[in-house]
Order: C-alpha cells, then structure tokens, then sequence
C-alpha cells in the first residue's frame, strides 16, 4: 500500500484508499485491528448510531459508514485533518459521515443518554482523555450498544468496572491494545 493512505477493509468502500495527512502523533487504526473488530462487531452496520470522537484519519468511523451506519459523526480539533476528512467524504460520497470541528471529549458530554450504538476512542496515547472519554462514553452508549476503546495499554477489568464497562473482546497488535466494551449487564 503506498505511504500515506490507509485501505478501507469491508463494505461500500471495500478496497477504496483513503489519504492520510501527515500529522504527528497520528497512527491510523491498523488494518488487522479494523478487520478484527468489524469481525467482532458483525459486517452489517445498518441503522447503527456512530461517533468517532477523536477522529485523526477517520479510519474507524469510515469503515462503520462504509457497512451501512445510519449516521457517523466523525469529531476532530485539527483544522487541517477535518478538511482532510472532508475531502474523503466527497470522494467517497459519504451521505452517512458528519464531520465536525470541535473537542471530542466536550462531544461526548453533549451526548444524549443511551442513543448511540457505537462510540470510537482512539485519543492520542499520551494524553488523560481516555477516564474522562469513557466516563462520557457509558452514558451516552444504548443498553445493547458498543464502546471502541485503542490504548497503550490494556484496561483492567476493575478499571472498567468503575464506568459500568466490562471487555466483550480484546486484542493485542503490536503496541496497540484494541478493546471492545459493552455496559455490565
């Protein structure tokens, strides 16, 4: 693949390139990690709910719209990556993807309760979003719905536990610790 795109693995955009700005400290979801929890989460995303609340590249939420989500919101504070995110969604005449300009943990906390079926979290490894994000997250996410979390490290199950979450699946690629979370029952 050339330097600078990401592949979309599955759905209507299967194989489509998406370009990649160069950012620092951007690190666009592997393609093994994206394979993997779009294996966990089912291909057909129809009338899902998404929020990519950090987006960078847009990878994740691109790949839930490329599998039928009703509405992806793709959130993201860097000027030039949210023109970059627009163009993507012109070239890919992507109906499905609202793309906003703005802090991604304040989108989260604006969230109503219960009403989104999938959130994304993959904020900047170094940073202290991810208590904060998941905090935001478990309120806002439906009974039967998903939270997406990509870290430096794995979260403890007692960690989890603290936000009403608990792993549904995890995975371990390279330095990238991929979880799926759902609400304890």
């Amino acid at each position: 693949m050339k330097p600078g795109r990401v592949r979309i693995i599955g759905g209507l955009w299967k194989r489509s390139l998406i370009r990649v700005a160069d950012f620092p400290g951007l690190r666009p979801s592997p393609d093994r990690v994206r394979e993997t929890l779009f294996n966990w989460l089912g291909q057909d995303l129809t009338r899902w709910r998404c929020v990519d609340a950090f987006a960078g590249t847009g990878a994740l939420g691109i790949e839930a719209a490329s599998r039928g989500s009703e509405r992806v919101v793709l959130v993201e504070k860097n000027s030039a990556l949210v023109d970059q995110l627009k163009k993507i969604q012109k070239q890919l005449n992507a109906q499905a993807l609202d793309i906003i300009r703005g802090d991604g943990l304040n989108y989260l906390n604006q969230l109503p309760a219960g009403l989104s079926d999938l959130i994304f979290l993959d904020p900047p490894f170094d940073s202290d979003l991810y208590a904060s994000a998941l905090q935001a997250s478990a309120i806002a996410i439906q009974a039967q719905g998903f939270i997406y979390l990509e870290a430096a490290k794995k979260w403890s199950e007692a960690e989890l536990a603290g936000f009403g979450l608990c792993t549904y699946r995890h995975l371990k690629a390279g330095a990238v610790h991929a979880h799926l979370l759902k609400l304890v029952a």
